[in-house]
């Protein structure tokens, strides 16, 4: 018999970690296209909006090359935790950081930002030392090339984390398309094309 265990996302015990999502280090970002990439970003944002989940932005260095952090992401979240680090890399490293995640409350951890292999490898795996579990949002995190994020991906694997995408994380989340068909489906037409054509074929049959 498996000893394995579904370890599920549950809204209630969930926090979002955006890390290091800046409009310098954007730049950065070639595993993914610049389109593709920030859809990806802004729709794991609006799940976390959508869920309800208390979300934390956090910064490194924005007085450097690194830049400000990327503006939609403050209009989404007004009113979130936001940290900007003077120089730690690992935001972990951060003790501002560490407590607004700890004020949370939640065990579980959705982590995303740029690079894949620092800025979210980095506080993926003190999270996991410290007893959190850690699901990655693969897709709206980004690196230099496939090279660096499946060695990122590889060694936070090994160590506990699962990998995820924003759309995985958003169906785990909501379980039941019966808690609320409009509301997700807004959600997911609004970042995926093909979705909204789905939606608006269902909507036009009344339902």
């Amino acid at each position: 018999m498996s000893n394995f265990k579904y370890r599920r996302l549950d809204k209630n015990d969930v926090a979002v970690l955006l890390v290091d999502h800046q409009t310098g280090l954007t730049n950065l970002v070639h595993d993914f296209s610049p389109d593709d990439f920030k859809n990806n970003v802004l729709a794991l944002a609006d799940a976390a909006k959508y869920f309800k989940l208390p979300t934390i932005l956090t910064t490194s260095f924005e007085d450097g090359p690194n830049g400000p952090l990327v503006p939609e992401l403050k209009e989404i979240f007004p009113d979130a935790a936001y940290i900007a680090r003077p120089g730690n890399i690992n935001a972990w490293d951060n003790e501002d950081f560490v407590k607004a995640v700890k004020a949370t409350g939640k065990q579980q951890l959705l982590i995303a930002g740029i690079v894949t292999e620092v800025c979210v490898a980095f506080p993926a795996l003190s999270a996991l030392e410290e007893g959190y579990e850690v699901f990655v949002v693969a897709d709206a995190s980004g690196t230099f090339n496939q090279t660096t994020r499946d060695a990122a991906w590889e060694r936070m694997s090994a160590a506990g984390a699962q990998m995820m995408t924003w759309f995985g994380v958003a169906c785990e989340l909501h379980r039941d398309w019966r808690n609320d068909i409009e509301g997700l489906g807004a959600l997911f037409s609004n970042h995926l094309p093909s979705y909204r054509c789905l939606i608006q074929s269902y909507m036009a049959r009344g339902k």
